[in-house]
């Protein structure tokens, strides 16, 4: 048996048909999820980016042991276990921040390539992202379609091999800048402006618009069907190759992204606002300022993400059960028929796909990675900011949303059933459900060994 591992990044789950949506163009994904099983109910564990990758390369916690940072050097990886035991493994990414500043997310892949090009320009001294889109002609030479392009390649090599193959593609992560004709289908005059999210309240923004809002997101939408494309393109040459009879495939993102929703948030946190009650921008760090964090909750646009799993033989099918991002790396080694090690903290899906299976998780955790008020972070893109608040954690069981903060008065209880959107915050009616979800947290936090410093203020719940 084989892996392909396919992650997309910032793709919501509720922008992909097979989840419902009726009028984002997403045919092959929704093709493959009609031959997978499709998780109803999987979400985030560490947010955002690296945070994930963490989890996904671990199979742990990670939001309780490291922020986003190296991978610490004791810590076992799926790809050095793989690699071990006899698997090419290679990965394809396009996702900038595996390497760079000394990151060492690419240990255990005996190939890896880096598709440059998605994240630079002069606030971060990288100027080789503009070199690289100032040479685009064509859709191809995108970094979405580059990055497919260079794993069909290495699969036209490779695929009589045993492998693990890992594809990381950044879109449809901002910058939203697919070619117009893709923006074109969800608005139809768009003229492929790139509109670059403020990550803020957009009514705060000075000058800022709900149609830019409107206008944005239909650049998203445009992204999203440009990964099916190509996606698409992949998946018709692993059924040429025939490596459908021996190659499971797993389709997933590590989180979404707020288009307006929850009082007009736009992005994925939120900056804090200056004494004078001007916001903190991105363009502020090049004054040598440093900026803030403010109070930035994890919705279920941001936490509840897709997954798809295809399994050679196995009957497809539709798994409403709870289960987390941290179960992925265990799924891959049960999969493969290797053995699980005790340290790890994920809960393989094997089992969740048949019918009669166990019920997955009674609850699962969503968080950046916990640090209080005035630490140092760098969420989200690699840059060292501060927090104005502790960071937020999202506990989720089958039936409630506890978004739970250390700010008095702030955290929010929703009902899943009833308000899916979350809409309605029931905490000041039941406060009692909040307290029990605060309590799972708590021994969460205990079972994962947080730092004392950490989980000492978290140990309170303040209404």
């Amino acid at each position: 048996m084989n892996v392909i591992w396919i992650v997309a990044d910032t793709l919501r789950k509720d922008h992909l048909g097979a989840y419902g949506n009726p009028w984002i163009h997403t045919p092959n994904l929704d093709a493959l999820a009609a031959r997978s099983v499709r998780f109803q109910r999987h979400y985030a564990g560490g947010f955002p980016t690296m945070p994930a990758r963490a989890d996904y390369f671990t199979g742990r916690w990670s939001m309780s042991f490291m922020g986003w940072e190296p991978l610490p050097q004791g810590q076992m990886t799926l790809a050095q276990m793989l690699m071990t035991r006899g698997y090419h493994t290679a990965a394809v990414v396009d996702t900038p921040f595996y390497v760079r500043h000394g990151m060492n997310y690419d240990r255990g892949f005996q190939t890896f390539v880096v598709i440059p090009g998605q994240e630079g320009g002069p606030r971060l001294g990288h100027h080789e992202a503009d070199d690289v889109r100032a040479a685009w002609r064509h859709e191809s030479d995108r970094n979405a379609p580059r990055t497919v392009q260079r794993s069909m390649e290495w699969l036209e090599r490779h695929y009589r091999e045993r492998f693990f193959l890992y594809i990381d593609l950044w879109d449809p992560h901002e910058p939203w800048d697919a070619p117009a004709y893709y923006s074109r289908l969800y608005w139809p005059d768009h003229d492929g402006e790139v509109i670059a999210p403020p990550y803020a309240r957009w009514a705060d923004v000075p000058g800022f618009t709900e149609e830019r809002v409107r206008r944005a997101h239909a650049a998203y939408c445009g992204e999203v069907t440009l990964v099916d494309r190509w996606v698409g393109q992949l998946l018709e040459q692993v059924e040429l190759m025939g490596l459908l009879e021996n190659t499971a495939i797993v389709f997933t993102s590590d989180h979404g992204f707020y288009f307006g929703e929850h009082g007009g948030r736009f992005g994925k946190m939120t900056f804090a606002k200056r004494p004078d009650g001007r916001l903190f921008q991105f363009a502020d760090e090049i004054k040598g300022e440093i900026v803030s964090w403010d109070h930035s909750p994890l919705y279920e646009e941001l936490a509840a993400i897709p997954l798809l799993i295809y399994e050679p033989g196995a009957a497809p099918g539709v798994c409403p059960h709870l289960t987390s991002a941290v179960d992925l790396m265990p799924t891959v080694l049960d999969f493969l028929g290797e053995e699980i090690p005790p340290w790890v903290e994920g809960q393989s899906l094997s089992s969740l796909r048949h019918q009669g299976g166990p019920r997955g998780r009674e609850v699962t955790f969503s968080s950046i990675p916990f640090a209080n008020s005035g630490d140092f972070v760098w969420s989200v893109d690699n840059t060292r900011r501060e927090l104005f608040c502790g960071t937020e954690t999202t506990v989720t069981t089958r039936e409630w949303s506890l978004l739970y903060t250390l700010e008095p008065g702030l955290s929010e209880l929703y009902h899943l059933p009833t308000d899916l959107k979350q809409e309605r915050n029931v905490i000041a009616d039941r406060p009692e459900i909040a307290r029990e979800l605060h309590q799972l947290l708590v021994r969460f936090m205990r079972e994962t060994q947080l730092a004392p410093r950490l989980l000492e203020p978290r140990l309170a719940l303040r209404l």
